[in-house]
Order: C-alpha cells, then structure tokens, then sequence
C-alpha cells in the first residue's frame, strides 16, 4: 500500500455527504442534482486499483458495494443501476452506485454524457421517498451487514 498523495481529496476529504463509514470504507452521497441517488463506496486506505486489496478485503468492498446495489433497488426500484470504479481524476479506489431512472436527464446515457432533457423541477422530487430517509436505509442496511460479517 502507498503513502497517500499529498493531493488526493478522498485521503483529505469526506468527498460527499457521510452515510456510513466503518475501518475499511466509507459510503457517501455525491451531491449532485441531477442525480440524487448518486452514491460511492470509498476505500479508507489509499490504493488506486481494486486490485491492490487482497482477497479478503476486495470481498469487504464488494459485499458492501452490493447492499447499497440491493437497498437501492428496494426503495427506489430504478430503471437501472450503474457501477463504475473509474479513478481517472481522483486514483483513490471507489465505487459508484447510481440509481438510474428512464425520467432522469440524462437516461440512457452515462451521467458523464450529454444531457437527453430537462425535469421539470428538481430530480430529487420524482424519487419514490425523501433522500434522508434512503441514507437511512441504507445505514441501516450497511450497519446490519457489517454486524453479520463480524
């Protein structure tokens, strides 16, 4: 494992809002308009690639990574859900999470791409409940599945 770099805003950095974090990862909501249920799963430790965790902890990310997969799809049964580990600009190992919904602005596209419309108010309104009570789940989910790893 590397010494971080002095740069590296998610070393630094919450780099969203804070839902949940134990010793390996920390899980937060980007803050994104368009998007409201954008979430990403980062790596405590400074490690660019997944695959410089070993197998023990790349099982920790990626159980992880699913309950947030699961819970979204529960509560807000998206269209699709998207996963993307990128680290272009930020080489510091996370996971997006993204509720995709055939309404939201950009669908099908990547959010990354060119707009296909415009909503007519706030994306956060068409979503199935209030974004506080979906970090609540899945806290919970998380906080539950940690308690059962253990």
């Amino acid at each position: 494992m590397s010494q971080p770099p002095v740069q590296c805003p998610l070393c630094h950095e919450t780099g969203g809002l804070l839902i949940v974090q134990t010793p390996k990862w920390r899980l937060i909501r980007a803050e994104d308009a368009n998007f409201p249920a954008f979430y990403r799963l980062v790596w405590q430790a400074h490690v660019a690639e997944f695959s410089d965790l070993g197998v023990a902890e790349r099982a920790a990310c990626m159980a992880a990574v699913t309950v947030v997969e699961q819970t979204l799809r529960a509560a807000l049964a998206p269209t699709k859900i998207n996963l993307a580990s990128l680290g272009n600009v930020v080489p510091h190992l996370h996971w997006h999470v993204i509720a995709r919904f055939d309404w939201d602005s950009h669908f099908p596209n990547p959010v990354w791409g060119a707009p296909l419309r415009q909503l007519d108010g706030p994306a956060e309104q068409w979503l199935a409940l209030p974004l506080s009570e979906l970090d609540q789940r899945l806290r919970e989910a998380l906080r539950q599945h940690e308690a059962s790893a253990r």
